[in-house]
């Protein structure tokens, strides 16, 4: 068993699409327009050299999370090797103005580095 695929709202695909291609070298699918819900569209992401993916959705509907401490998803990790790569996508990110934590030993022995979204959702860089 594996995940399909897991799925974000975002107020603005266009840059939703642009950080995970700059970050992450991720390749982005075509746009899909929705037939059956007026105003929804989404754009697949795929990670380099994995069958991961992630839906980037969006709509007209959409407003910002009033906390993002709240019942969900909280972040999704993306291991990106070692870390020297944590290190270095987190200067890039910190350079950009979207680290949100920079690299860490936590608690529990995870090396890690919080960046975020355009819209603020965060992104954990694990080695």
């Amino acid at each position: 068993m594996r995940f399909a695929h897991v799925a974000l709202w975002t107020p603005d695909l266009d840059a939703a699409s642009a950080f995970w291609r700059t970050y992450f070298g991720a390749e982005i699918g075509a746009p899909y327009h929705s037939r059956r819900r007026d105003g929804f569209v989404s754009r697949f992401v795929t990670l380099p050299d994995t069958d991961t993916h992630i839906e980037l959705m969006t709509g007209p509907w959409i407003q910002p999370a009033p906390s993002r401490e709240q019942v969900g998803w909280a972040h999704v990790a993306v291991s990106v090797g070692c870390i020297a790569a944590v290190d270095a996508l987190a200067t890039r990110c910190a350079a950009d103005g979207c680290l949100l934590s920079p690299p860490r030993r936590t608690g529990d022995g995870f090396y890690e580095a919080v960046i975020a979204m355009p819209d603020g959702t965060p992104v954990e860089i694990t080695i």
